[in-house]
């Protein structure tokens, strides 16, 4: 098939093209870079020894987004574009509902344009909220409590709609629970481009020693040890869920919801010790207060996952911890000691 891909130079979005390679898609990115760097691209191509063709361009602007449409005329998208960081999303509300649901209404123009009607899209466990129940299935009422969640609900909604209105159309809502881990070679993983939001993250630039120590927010929640626990999953079963979903996609008509989750959880003082074992360093913490928003357990059930998609998370907690400090040990900088 040929897949356009939003926002492809990303953490979740680069290990989705090697899959994509892998499977004989052929691929083009559209990225603005706000929060990547090209040099992504050129690992990728690297690893997957042929040139990742792209377009530096932000999918808000519909007329150079209209011209790559019109120019590469895909088969599906994946759409990965948008803000992404919660705290963030509340000090600059109308950024993030810009970006994230301007931008989607904008790509879907664009497909609808050129009659493309499969779409796989980066949505997030953020859209339930405070759990009901757990663990989270996609029954379960979305009612996201901050902005980032909110716009995740809301361009959920427009693809619902879109998926009704288009004969023949097929959306795949992908809900992510907590990406962590690297690329087996330690040439691609997560580098954000300020103070880490994600936990795994911050524990492997302390670890590495680009910061000083760990602020675990809060040990007083009902969980066996007191800390936050949620469901984790490796970046590289995430990126298999993405190509699963693309079959299912092609074969589907309508829209679905589907939880991408391993349903273990850990909670934060279990990842720093199996960080402080892949490392062989010591990770040091300090308890501070909780975060406003946190909940204490966040766990999927990923069986909707299993059956649909005949998909199933393969990597184990010691995985993702070794191939993140394989990536941070090797990268202590990230893209930018190349880029």
């Amino acid at each position: 098939m040929r897949v356009l891909v939003t926002g492809g130079a990303g953490y979740i979005g680069s290990h989705t093209l090697i899959e994509l390679r892998a499977q004989g898609h052929e691929v083009f990115v559209v990225d603005s870079f706000d929060n990547s760097s090209p040099e992504v691209l050129a690992r990728v191509s690297e690893l997957t020894q042929a040139t990742v063709p792209f377009a530096e361009v932000d999918i808000r602007d519909r007329a150079a987004l209209g011209d790559v449409m019109a120019a590469f005329r895909p088969d599906a998208v994946i759409h990965f574009a948008g803000l992404k960081a919660v705290g963030e999303s509340s000090v600059i509300p109308l950024r993030y509902y810009d970006v994230n649901i301007s931008g989607t209404l904008s790509l879907l123009d664009a497909m609808d344009k050129v009659g493309c009607k499969r779409i796989v899209f980066s949505s997030s466990a953020t859209v339930y909220g405070l759990p009901q129940y757990l663990p989270f299935d996609e029954d379960h009422p979305c009612a996201p409590t901050n902005v980032y969640g909110q716009t995740k609900h809301m361009a959920e909604q427009v693809l619902r709609d879109w998926a009704a209105a288009t004969p023949e159309a097929s959306a795949v809502l992908l809900r992510y629970f907590n990406p962590v881990g690297a690329h087996v070679s330690a040439r691609l993983g997560e580098d954000p481009s300020d103070i880490p939001n994600n936990l795994m993250p911050f524990v492997a630039q302390v670890a590495v020693g680009r910061r000083e120590k760990l602020s675990v927010f809060g040990d007083d929640y009902d969980t066996p040890d007191g800390t936050g626990v949620r469901d984790y999953i490796h970046v590289s079963d995430l990126a298999r869920a993405h190509t699963a979903a693309l079959r299912f996609a092609n074969g589907s008509i309508g829209a679905e919801a589907i939880n991408v989750g391993t349903g273990q959880g850990y909670s934060v003082l279990e990842m720093v010790e199996a960080f402080a074992r892949a490392s062989g360093r010591d990770i040091p913490f300090e308890i501070v207060a909780r975060r406003p928003g946190d909940i204490a357990r966040s766990l999927a059930a990923p069986d909707k996952a299993n059956k649909l998609l005949n998909w199933h998370a393969e990597k184990t907690l010691d995985d993702m911890c070794a191939s993140t400090w394989a990536w941070q040990s090797q990268n202590p900088n990230g893209f930018r000691e190349e880029g």
